[in-house]
């Protein structure tokens, strides 16, 4: 193995997601658009509201008709129609006239306000058997009205492109008419778990096997970056049947990730496969754990080579894939959920290697999890985890840390 420096590799494959893989986009309906990415700036195509509509339950009056209204003094007008949301009314206020009026409803001609139906009284007059309305308190023009694109403009920009799609964008959208957004396709990426003792939980377990693990973290981070997650089981490590799973995978699938086989002990042959079938690019990294780190490329594709403990793999994962998957989606590197706390103890790191070490956040302090990297209770303690240069050996109880959150 001719080992890469953490910042070397990170480089390199950078440069490869960016030769390898252009944004892409595909449509969804709005109704299935919750947490896609948008593509491409989003403008509205109508006024927001798209007429002159009232605020409250009332009456659409000429303020000028209100002024100086009290109780003791109130203004009597002519109630001419009356007008619900989702309808109209055809006439036009004069004078001494008004309108009762839903909220919601169009405003009509004439009108310039709304008096609140709590500050109203109905009579009947005797004489003419017409409703007249008591108005009790004055309103001042455009009161209680929402004027036609105030809310938002015809040709203004309502979504940036990579906004994450939540159920209020979504809602904003709907209230556009618009049926159909254009998102971030996301890369489909094929993950392999390899090792002849390995079996997947719905089998059962004997003496010398384990379950595997790796499908089902690295599936479920690739999900919560972006892409799709797909499964395609155990390999065994036989040469064989290691290189018929990855042509396969590579037919239906953008990205190929491997755990296990990626040492140069005996049956591990993922390298030896991706020699014949591709390329290495990178065997082998100076990291603490993930060091027999694989990235291949094959029919310009990647197929990248992860540790096969739990621990080992879903770190490289997140500290070389992860980064470049987002930026592929539209997801920024930098919305990755980290946290500050104080290191509750210390911990001491292989000199001359970057180390990755998983913590544990108790009330605003970082525990280190000492458990070597095939200890699967460890994921379930860990939050996330830090990073160490190279150069430093010890890290001192009390020091402030940065943690990149397993989220």
């Amino acid at each position: 193995m001719k080992i890469k420096e953490v910042d070397e590799a990170k480089k390199i494959i950078k440069e490869l997601f960016e030769e390898l893989y252009d944004e892409k986009s595909i449509n969804f309906s709005i109704e299935n658009s919750y947490n896609q990415v948008v593509f491409s700036d989003i403008i509205s195509s109508i006024d927001l509201p798209p007429f002159n509509r009232s605020l409250m339950d009332g009456f659409a009056v000429k303020s000028e008709d209100t002024f100086r209204a009290s109780d003791e003094s109130p203004k009597i007008l002519k109630c001419i129609d009356s007008i619900e949301a989702g309808s109209f009314s055809e006439k036009t206020i004069d004078n001494g006239e008004c309108i009762e009026i839903s909220t919601g409803a169009p405003i009509p001609d004439g009108a310039d306000a709304i008096a609140m139906v709590e500050f109203t009284e109905r009579k009947t007059d005797e004489e003419t058997g017409n409703d007249n309305i008591h108005i009790l308190k004055s309103v001042a023009p455009k009161q209680y009205l929402a004027i036609k694109g105030s809310d938002m403009k015809k040709d203004k920009l309502i979504l940036k492109s990579k906004t994450i799609l939540s159920p209020d964008k979504i809602g904003v959208l709907a209230g556009q008419g618009i049926k159909e957004i254009k998102a971030f396709k996301k890369p489909t990426v094929a993950i392999i778990s390899t090792g002849n003792e390995l079996v997947m939980n719905d089998e059962e377990i004997s003496y010398g096997k384990i379950y595997d693990v790796n499908t089902y973290s690295i599936t479920n981070a690739t999900i919560s970056n972006g892409g799709y997650g797909k499964s395609y089981g155990i390999v065994k490590d036989n040469y064989d049947d290691l290189k018929e799973k990855i042509e396969s995978a590579l037919k239906t699938s953008d990205i190929v990730v491997c755990s296990g086989g990626t040492s140069a002990g005996v049956g591990d042959v993922l390298r030896h496969v991706l020699d014949e079938i591709g390329e290495v690019i990178i065997h082998g990294v100076s990291v603490k754990p993930g060091k027999p780190t694989i990235i291949g490329k094959v029919n310009e594709k990647l197929v990248i080579g992860l540790p096969g403990n739990p621990v080992s793999a879903l770190i490289i994962f997140y500290v070389f894939i992860v980064p470049n998957l987002r930026n592929l989606v539209g997801l920024s590197e930098e919305i990755i959920e980290k946290a500050i706390a104080t290191l509750a103890k210390r911990i001491h790191s292989p000199k001359g290697r970057m180390h990755y070490s998983l913590v544990q956040i108790k009330e605003g302090l970082a525990y280190p999890i000492v458990k070597d990297s095939g200890a699967i209770t460890s994921l379930a303690d860990a939050d996330g985890y830090i990073k160490i240069p190279k150069t430093t050996e010890i890290l001192e109880e009390g020091k402030e840390v940065e943690i990149t959150l397993f989220k």
